[in-house]
């Protein structure tokens, strides 16, 4: 009997082994997303932004109303009738898989005519004809437990397949029919209501339509702990009633999706790793560093020629170029284009052909040039101190003259000689002299300080004369003095 009765109710729940479930590519929310991280898990998120975690923060999701119509069975000592019931949930989800769903619902169910074998008074041996009817309103919670959500070989579902276990309460009116006449049912103190309890176990498949909107149907069952919902037990079958609900719901996504997810059982919790191994958008990437011991940019898995010289240019096959196919590679070639009919080469690639007396003509000029220049600016005078290191009148005027030769040859530079003794006093003195003659030149006469030479010589010459000679030769043109605490006063 109870068989044929659950056949019957959950004949809707075929689809468990009929329908398709469907997948979404679409992540349902981003993970670099703050405004959909609750407060309390910010320290997390700021944690896997900066790779310090390796697990983001989970996001605050949507809440789930559902509105049910069914078709209640009552499990008992008659045979039934198909039932009416509505149902109102609420759920939430405490994970991808695992969701509480608190509930209020409304059963009638009823009974009538019950007469042959099954009638009760049968039983016992008397012939009256019995019947019930049954108002019950349920209150409870179930724990939802998703079969489908995680899969490593799909994005998000759209088909979700779950799990029912839950505990209620429900209150009970009863009403009995003996031979026609209609009575309220009661026990001894239940005035009439029965209050009861009852543990729940079933599944269901919801199917989604949008984002916000979903379909489901279900089967449960729920085992009281009463015998008498039918208004009776009987002393051949003892046991407990039970209900037995088919339900089709319409349910409703609650809360601004700008601020929450999908709930988390629309969602995948594989997306994460997956999309960032297609994808890479957060991982810190390394460098990727091949090996390449001629430092020729080819690396070692490719290079041909992996003992390169430095610098020597080399093709993409880490071989040393070799422009004009002479055998000798470029690094090495000194005549680079070297034309066929001038092969074969010498071990510089230079070939055997004559040079051409134009190029000769050509390398003449270029050498000239490139020859290191030539001063000509050779009579410069020499400044004569009779004591100190202070320039005379006659000195000035002398190196007024000298002035206009040095402006005149820009391409030479002048070197101020002094001719020092082996005495610190005289060496002293000496640099004083050398630093008063550039001194002038550059501050009376306008010329560059870049272009005096500060030299002495180690006494060769008069140790009171500086000469001024041109050159070519690059030097200083200022140098530390020798022992500062001897510099001469004027």
């Amino acid at each position: 009997m109870a068989s044929k009765k659950f056949t019957l109710l959950f004949v809707s729940l075929v689809v468990f082994t009929i329908s398709y479930a469907q997948t979404s590519t679409d992540w349902g929310w981003n993970w670099n997303d703050s405004s959909k991280i609750p407060v309390e898990k910010i320290p997390q998120y700021n944690e896997f932004i900066n790779n310090q975690f390796p697990y983001p923060a989970k996001p605050r999701d949507q809440w789930e109303l559902g509105v049910g119509l069914g078709v209640p069975v009552l499990s008992g000592d008659f045979n039934s009738a198909v039932g009416f019931g509505a149902t109102v949930t609420l759920r939430k989800a405490l994970s991808h898989t695992f969701s509480l769903r608190p509930y209020i619902a409304y059963y009638t169910n009823s009974a009538s005519n019950q007469t042959g074998y099954t009638n009760p008074s049968n039983l016992l041996g008397g012939n009256s004809v019995y019947g019930y009817k049954n108002n019950s309103f349920h209150i409870g919670t179930d724990l939802i437990t998703s079969l489908n959500t995680g899969s490593y070989y799909r994005g998000n579902p759209t088909v979700n397949f779950y799990l029912i276990t839950g505990f209620e309460f429900f209150s009970t009116s009863l009403q009995q029919t003996k031979d026609g006449v209609t009575s309220s049912f009661s026990r001894s103190g239940t005035n009439g209501i029965q209050n009861n309890v009852g543990v729940n176990i079933g599944g269901g498949v919801a199917f989604k339509i949008s984002n916000k909107i979903n379909l489901a149907l279900e089967g449960k069952g729920t085992f009281t702990n009463n015998d008498y919902l039918d208004t009776y037990t009987s002393v051949w079958s003892n046991g407990n009633d039970a209900w037995w609900v088919g339900t089709v719901k319409l349910n409703f996504n609650l809360g601004n999706l700008a601020k929450r997810v999908q709930p988390l059982w629309w969602i995948n919790p594989n997306n994460y790793a997956y999309s960032e191994l297609n994808a890479p958008k957060h991982m810190k990437m390394p460098k990727v560093v091949l090996p390449d011991a001629d430092g020729d940019g080819v690396t070692d898995q490719f290079d041909l020629e992996p003992n390169t010289p430095a610098g020597a240019p080399v093709d993409s096959h880490g071989v040393s170029k070799d422009t004009d196919g002479d055998g000798v590679p470029d690094y090495k070639d000194k005549e680079l284009l070297t034309p066929q009919k001038c092969f074969p080469v010498n071990n510089d690639g230079i070939g055997t052909c004559p040079e051409p007396a134009c190029c000769k003509e050509l390398k003449d000029q270029i050498s000239n040039l490139t020859a290191k220049p030539v001063c000509s600016l050779n009579d410069l005078p020499s400044i004569h101190f009779k004591k100190g290191a202070k320039l005379s009148k006659e000195d000035e005027r002398l190196l007024d003259a000298a002035a206009l030769k040095i402006k005149a040859n820009p391409d030479c530079k002048v070197k101020v000689v002094g001719h020092p003794t082996a005495s610190k006093a005289a060496q002293q003195l000496s640099y004083d002299r050398v630093d008063a003659v550039i001194k002038y030149l550059v501050i009376k006469e306008g010329i560059a300080e870049g272009r005096f030479i500060f030299s002495y010589d180690g006494g060769v010459g008069d140790a009171n004369t500086i000469d001024l000679m041109g050159t070519v030769e690059d030097g200083p043109n200022t140098v530390p003095a020798p022992h500062p605490n001897l510099k001469s006063k004027q």
